[in-house]
């Protein structure tokens, strides 16, 4: 019984949660607000229909209880009174309008697309306003969001957090826009309606190809939207698009939920009506571009919508337009030059002009790092090499892109794709087998293991774990390095380069890095932040206890970010605010661990030996004496610092560096520089983030 309440509650929250922030907001005027309100309904659904049972009508409970928790608040806040007279002076002014010569039968518009325009308003950037959207109206999570966007979680976290911030402190009214206004906010509402379009088209996770209920949330979206931009000739595009688009639903999975290819589908089950409406949209299009100002250029939407009547209109996948397609495709491409349209791009060229004429754009966006990890990359390059004839290597760029899906459906099929190849003939060693042996020798220790698993990480995911090691090249290696790590600094570089001399040396390869030269860092110190700027790191919200500490520690101590990181909890003395960093720890340097490993001639070799013979101290002041109680929470042994998760049976470091309480790893200097990197990126105006050695204060602040 209990399970099946909790999924009628999820159910119920995914159909309703949109509009329910989307009147809370209304109410509230602060959407943040209206998120957490309508997340206290959901909670008490979780707690209150397992006894009581499911309402008759889930989503009116849901919304009855936001709308109470609302109006608590506002009487807690003493606003009910004020509040109320601007309803009520709002309903006076609705009335007029209602009563005036261009009154319409509804004058209220739809709560769900005002705060579609409120999550898009220009006093946000593009890629908070996208993010916000999709997680307020989709109802995505960061990692979905991230997915769509190819970036990180971290980074999407901060951009929702960041974007409902600044609409509180902006005080952003929750309205709808008008005259030049509506037009400039127009693209961006379009970008994030499609944005949840396909995500619930072909969904980035989960087990099911689709998420029905996001195309219709979609459609409703961009249905509305063109009714109240009815000259808008990209609306009606955008409409146009995704109802072809959704025809094809029913067609797009078979009996298992896999995958049907669009040339594979039983164009039976198109859906006609839907089609219908499509190429009416696109005929309202076309007559707003004729009577607009835009000079009869058509816009992305309505291109690709084109190219949807295209394949509408083939009455099999034999009559397709592929030439005409094709240009569509180029069309697109010049005035949406992304990675993602050069892509589809090259499948059509594939499709028109041969697959060598496809395989070769394809080859050319190798190196594009958006690509890098988009599992559609080496899928689409392993069906033109089966068309080519080339299976062994189709085989290994469908593994790769099955590797890469995080949906569970493509993953099957991905996987299914090279099955039908047949086994490969026997080629010798694989890169991921020999990575997993190379990595899994008793004479690296566990700093070198994790600076040399981060290498061999990237290489297999780009190159793929069934790519022979017979077959490697200094070509393919290069290419990696320049996706991966073009822009890095000196010392990263030559590490990751260092890493790949040492496993091919070990696998008798010839030499990986013959096309990468040795780069040569400046050797000038990290500037330490101002104060300006450690009070912006010190007030980023919701910090970590385990980071602020660490911060505050190595801000405080001035010590390095090794010596800090191998403290353990038995070296700390904490009513003197000191503990004895271990000899050998560089107390008073910053070598990143991973740049000794291997970094010199002698590929293969430990991590570098101790640089010092003596102890020396580490101490702190009160900002790091009132946290580290709280972070070591009883413990009296291991590491000061501990990972997020224990390691897995296949990883297990030294005795050293394992936390015999918790079962957890020491923190790695990679893992904590990415997280300080990552939360401080909004800080840093070249969006790179800081290191940690600029936590260090200038000598005369010591």
């Amino acid at each position: 019984m209990l399970p099946d309440v909790h999924r009628t509650v999820d159910a119920a929250w995914k159909l309703e949660s949109a509009k329910i922030v989307a009147s809370l907001t209304r109410m509230v005027r602060d959407v943040g607000l209206a998120e957490e309100l309508a997340q206290d309904a959901l909670v008490a659904a979780l707690e209150q229909w397992p006894v009581s049972g499911v309402p008759d009508n889930p989503g009116a409970w849901l919304t009855t209880t936001a709308k109470r928790r609302a109006l608590d608040h506002l009487r807690r806040s003493q606003r009910l009174e004020r509040k109320q007279e601007q309803l009520a002076h709002e309903l006076g002014q609705r009335q007029d309008r209602q009563q005036g010569p261009e009154a319409r039968p509804d004058d209220e518009p739809d709560d769900v697309l005002r705060l579609v325009f409120l999550s898009c308003h220009p006093v946000l950037p593009t890629e908070a306003r996208a993010a916000l959207t999709l997680r307020l109206l989709g109802g995505l999570t960061a990692e979905e969001i991230a997915r769509a966007f190819l970036v990180t979680e971290t980074v999407i976290t901060q951009r929702v957090a960041g974007a409902k911030r600044t609409l509180a402190e902006e005080r952003v009214p929750f309205e709808l826009p008008d005259g030049d206004h509506l037009a400039e906010r127009l693209s961006s509402v379009l970008e994030v309606i499609y944005l949840i379009f396909n995500e619930g088209y072909s969904a980035t996770s989960g087990d099911d190809l689709m998420r029905p209920g996001l195309c219709l949330e979609a459609l409703r979206l961009g249905r509305l939207l063109a009714e109240l931009a009815p000259r808008e000739p990209e609306v009606h595009g955008l409409v146009a698009l995704m109802e072809i688009q959704a025809s094809r639903a029913a067609a797009r999975t078979g009996p298992s939920g896999e995958p049907v290819p669009l040339h594979e589908q039983n164009r039976g089950r198109w859906d006609q009506l839907l089609i219908r409406r499509g190429f009416t949209a696109m005929l309202r299009a076309r007559g707003c571009l004729v009577d607009g100002e835009s000079g009869g250029a058509p816009g992305p939407y309505m291109l690709q919508a084109a190219i949807a009547v295209c394949h509408a209109q083939a009455r099999s996948a034999q009559d397709t337009d592929w030439a005409q397609i094709a240009s569509l495709y180029e069309a697109l491409a010049r005035v949406l030059p992304t990675p993602i349209v050069r892509l589809n791009r090259a499948v059509a060229v594939g499709m028109a002009h041969g697959p060598d004429a496809g395989l070769a754009l394809i080859d050319t966006l190798l190196t594009d790092p958006v690509l890098r990890d988009y599992h559609l990359l080496p899928s689409v390059r392993g069906d033109l090499l089966t068309r080519l004839g080339r299976d062994d290597e189709a085989r290994v760029e469908f593994r790769r892109a099955a590797s890469l899906a995080r949906n569970a459906a493509e993953r099957a099929f991905l996987e299914r794709r090279a099955d039908e190849l047949g086994a490969a003939a026997p080629q010798g060693p694989l890169l991921g087998r020999a990575a997993d042996e190379f990595l899994g020798r008793d004479d690296l220790d566990a700093a070198t293991s994790r600076s040399y698993g981060q290498t061999l990480r990237r290489l297999r995911r780009t190159l793929g774990d069934q790519q022979p090691l017979s077959s490697l090249t200094a070509d393919q290696v290069a290419r990696v390095f320049t996706t991966a790590w073009g822009g890095a600094a000196a010392a990263t570089w030559n590490r990751h380069r260092s890493a790949v001399r040492s496993f091919g040396a070990w696998a008798s390869l010839d030499d990986l890095t013959a096309g990468l030269d040795r780069r040569t860092g400046t050797g000038s110190a990290a500037r330490p932040l101002d104060p300006a700027q450690l009070d912006a790191v010190w007030s980023l919200p919701d910090l970590p206890l385990r980071e602020e500490t660490l911060w505050r520690l190595l801000h405080e101590s001035a010590a390095g970010v090794t010596a800090v990181l191998a403290l353990n909890v038995e070296d700390l003395d904490l009513d003197d605010r000191r503990a004895r960093a271990q000899s050998g720890s560089g107390a008073g340097s910053d070598i990143d661990p991973g740049s000794g490993a291997g970094s010199g001639s002698g590929e293969g070799s430990r991590s570098r030996s101790p640089t010092r013979s003596r102890d020396t101290w580490v101490s702190w002041r009160s900002g790091t004496a009132r946290l580290l109680p709280r972070l070591l929470a009883g413990r009296t042994r291991g590491p000061v610092f501990l990972s997020d998760r224990r390691p897995g049976p296949a990883r297990t470091p030294e005795a050293s560096d394992l936390c015999p309480d918790t079962g957890r790893r020491r923190l790695s200097y990679e893992r904590a520089e990415y997280l300080f990197k990552q939360a401080t990126r909004p800080l840093d105006p070249a969006r790179d983030g800081y290191t940690l050695r600029r936590l260090k204060p200038a000598p005369r602040d010591r």
